[in-house]
């Protein structure tokens, strides 16, 4: 199966109405996964039906057995986060480091898997959705965006699926990596702006650096033609393809609010993104 992940440099380029558009497109042939846990919103669009939820567990945080604990006061000296207090744990506090286990001379300190969020499976009028929620606060989104893909592929080779097209989270941090990691195309999606552009440079960067073939849409490429001459010349020197140039059109913003995709409703976006995905193919 091939996977093709949808990335930004940074947040706010359009990157989830694109990926809703593409389902449409794939409509029948493609696994969904939504990789940005820690603020998704494909399911916005795609509308799933859940018809199944699995626990994910992120990091262990220390738990301290009241019967063993002699109250010597090691782990609460020793906690640079404050979380011990009165010799009880705060959760919300806790970085799992495991210090107070160390420290403790009655082993008293536990460190105990704490649940910290879901993954879905579901169906939408598209196809099968991977989607999770990562509950406020909580760490390790990295490893919840490894196990939708693996979820993700496990759908793909039950429901003999060709494709798996992932949204990835914005920036370049352990979450992306986690999305790209192994994919057979990077499609990053920007704009002509200054600040597009630079981060455009970050994530080719980190997809060069996993030796990921990358391509580049640019969003609201109309708005500022320079800028967008900027980019594609950056992408004609480091041997990228500009798959796809999107023009600015209301109807971005109407295919949202009425909770489409923009191929659905059609328009000049709607076929310069048709475009783009006979590109892709």
């Amino acid at each position: 199966m091939k996977q093709i992940a949808i990335v930004s440099g940074k947040g706010g380029t359009g990157k989830t109405s694109i990926v809703a558009s593409l389902a449409s497109l794939a409509s029948g042939r493609a696994v969904f996964a939504d990789c940005d846990v820690d603020a998704p919103d494909l399911h916005l669009i795609l509308r799933p039906a859940v018809i199944e939820r699995r626990e994910f567990f992120g990091i262990n945080r220390a738990f301290i057995d009241s019967e063993k604990c002699t109250q010597c006061g090691a782990c609460q000296d020793a906690c640079r986060f404050a979380a011990i207090d009165d010799f009880q744990v705060d959760p919300a506090l806790c970085e799992g480091c495991g210090v107070c286990k160390l420290v403790c001379p009655s082993e008293a300190v536990e460190m105990r898997e704490s649940l910290a969020g879901y993954a879905y499976i579901s169906d939408t009028r598209f196809g099968p959705l991977v989607h999770a929620e990562l509950f406020p606060g909580e760490e390790a989104s990295g490893k919840l965006v490894a196990m939708v893909r693996e979820m993700a592929r496990e759908q793909a080779a039950m429901r003999k699926l060709d494709m798996i097209l992932i949204d990835g989270s914005p920036g370049i941090g352990c979450p992306v990596i986690a999305s790209l990691t192994g994919v057979d195309l990077a499609l990053v999606v920007t704009e002509p702006t200054v600040t597009g552009e630079h981060d455009l440079e970050r994530i080719l960067d980190v997809a060069g650096h996993f030796g990921i073939k990358t391509a580049v849409c640019i969003n609201k490429s109309d708005l500022n033609p320079a800028g967008s001459g900027q980019i594609e010349a950056l992408c004609e020197e480091r041997a990228v393809m500009v798959a796809g140039r999107l023009p600015f059109h209301p109807s971005v913003v109407e295919a949202m609010v009425s909770g489409r995709s923009v191929v659905e409703l059609g328009g000049p976006v709607a076929q310069a993104i048709s475009e783009m995905w006979n590109n892709l193919k």
